[in-house]
């Protein structure tokens, strides 16, 4: 039995809140199990020097988490006068992720900046700021559209992100701490609704891992992402 007691295929209780920030264009809280993690989209009408003059808008983010989202505190890292390595090896994956989703020369010289900020972390925070992050940006660019700013929307297709790993009883989808610290083997998979795949991060704890330990990891990954897309357009309200 797995800690929290979920069949081998399970994820944790998903939930996404739409407008849970007042003044963001798009916001959502999302939660996956005891993760919780608000993102908000910032529209702004310009974009980074290397695209001026383009035609073309950008997509980008920023990752962090409250000193007490984990077990101990965390100092922050505005305190320290940088960024970790890995606050910054977070954001860039979920700036390229929604990227792949967008028509970049259809946004127009705008940037939408996607703010991923961990509440509460209890596994999976890249994972769950990507899917939540998807649905703050569409949230954002629907306003733009309601607005006229934009014709129609730049959003090419949906994006989630799902952690798979190999533990004592096998293959697993959508690891907790508890699981996630005790793997063997764990993987972040980036897929799209349309069977894409944006990104794969897979690292051995342990002992290498074979091609059809991978392949069941995938398999659970398209599972788990199947389930989290149908959470996104329900938190959209669109079928």
């Amino acid at each position: 039995m797995r800690p929290s007691g979920r069949a081998l295929d399970a994820i944790r209780t998903v939930s996404i809140e739409p407008g849970f920030s007042h003044h963001a264009e798009g916001s959502v809280l999302i939660r996956m199990g005891g993760t919780e993690v608000l993102c908000t989209a910032s529209v702004e009408g310009r974009v980074p020097p290397f695209l001026r003059g383009q035609g073309k808008g950008w997509v980008t983010a920023e990752y962090g988490m409250l000193p007490r989202a984990t077990h101990t505190r965390g100092s922050r890292e505005a305190a320290k006068g940088k960024q970790s390595g890995r606050t910054q090896e977070i954001q860039r994956l979920i700036g390229r992720s929604l990227r792949a989703v967008v028509d970049l020369a259809a946004l127009g010289e705008m940037t939408i900046t996607l703010d991923c900020d961990v509440l509460n972390a209890d596994g999976g925070t890249r994972c769950a700021s990507i899917t939540g992050a998807w649905v703050a940006l569409s949230l954002a660019v629907r306003k733009l559209v309601e607005t006229r700013v934009l014709k129609a929307s730049p959003i090419t297709g949906q994006v989630a992100a799902i952690s798979c790993g190999l533990t004592e009883m096998g293959a697993v989808a959508d690891l907790d701490y508890a699981e996630d610290s005790t793997a063997e083997a764990d993987a972040n998979f980036i897929l799209t609704d349309g069977g894409g795949i944006v990104e794969v991060q897979a690292t051995a704890e342990k002992s290498p891992f074979t091609d059809e330990q991978f392949a069941e990891l995938m398999r659970l990954a398209r599972l788990g992402t199947a389930r989290l897309f149908e959470a996104q357009r329900a938190a959209l309200g669109t079928p």
